[in-house]
């Protein structure tokens, strides 16, 4: 995620020395963004080095499009970062990865452009799909949605605990009107939330949760840590910045899960040195710093995680 004034990219330095071991590796950008971690990582490289990139974004890839006509080590590709697996191997570098960073979320320029509809505070059609020409946008899905399913999305996504009430009375304003701009669906989720936490705006929830689906972020940040399993060489590095909690929880759980190693049956006795784990927790949780978190309010949320395949 591209934070703040200037898009300055959070935990910009520790994500890029945690990530980066071997100068001369191949690594992969999975969210370039307007590539403030992927120009870092290519001052951290030598000649040999090479960096992927991917993002959904189209202004993304025109940004990355640009740095590679400016720097023959790095190659972008519009799509899911849990496609990358595909690319890799195009390349040979299947099992051969010194290091995967996945920086998730929504970036400022795609917040602070009312046009992408992600925004609840500026008024812009209601989109909030992170590569506008593909899949449906989320005035498309609230317009057929039932109301079962809108609630689910909301409470599920969102962890809203209003969320059948905010569906409710969705469906009854999309019956007198449609409901396309992204300040008509915050007024109507702001008057049917009857409980508004400080310091937060009533929509938040609602409309994170709706991104979250629209662009099936969960799901693909689970397929792509699967396929990193396979993708790593022994020794690289996994390094995961979330700013949602269902994001650093499935992030959490899945490390726990690897660094355990092969599931043998509970009850059946197995020496330490048996158990293989996929792979070695590095630290604990990075957070923010005071003073990042006063310069780029909304890195106040970002949890990065790092973990290693055993060598």
């Amino acid at each position: 995620m591209t934070i703040s004034q200037g898009h300055e990219t959070v935990l910009l330095h520790p994500a890029v020395d945690a990530l980066v071991t071997d100068r001369a590796g191949f690594y992969v950008d999975g969210t370039f963004g307007r590539g403030g971690h992927s120009r870092l990582i290519l001052e951290k490289l030598d000649e040999s080095g090479r960096l992927l990139a991917t993002d959904y974004d189209p202004e993304a890839i025109s940004a990355g499009l640009q740095l590679m006509q400016q720097d023959a080590r790095f190659e972008i590709f519009q799509g899911s970062f849990a496609d990358v697996d595909v690319r890799v191997a195009e390349l040979g570098f299947s099992g051969k990865v010194s290091g995967i960073l996945l920086d998730l979320g929504v970036s400022s320029p795609q917040l602070d452009d009312a046009d992408r509809g992600f925004s609840f505070t500026h008024d812009g059609p209601l989109d909030m799909r992170m590569n506008p020409g593909s899949g449906h946008s989320a005035a498309e899905w609230i317009a057929v949605a039932s109301e079962e399913e809108i609630a689910n999305v909301i409470y599920e996504f969102g962890e809203e605990r209003y969320s059948r009430r905010i569906a409710k009375a969705i469906v009854r304003e999309r019956a007198l009107q449609p409901i396309t701009r992204t300040l008509q669906l915050a007024e109507i989720v702001k008057v049917a939330n009857p409980a508004w936490e400080k310091h937060k705006h009533p929509a938040t929830r609602a409309f994170q949760a709706i991104r979250i689906f629209i662009n099936r972020e969960l799901e693909s940040l689970e397929k792509l840590l699967v396929k990193a399993l396979s993708l790593l060489a022994p020794g690289g590095r996994l390094v995961v910045i979330s700013f949602h909690s269902l994001e650093d929880r499935i992030v959490k759980q899945f490390i726990q899960r690897q660094s355990k190693g092969d599931d043998f049956p509970r009850d059946l006795p197995v020496m330490t040195s048996a158990i293989k784990p996929l792979l070695v927790k590095i630290g604990k949780a990075v957070k923010a710093s005071d003073e990042e978190v006063s310069q780029n309010p909304r890195s106040r949320s970002a949890v990065m995680r790092v973990a290693e395949k055993p060598a």
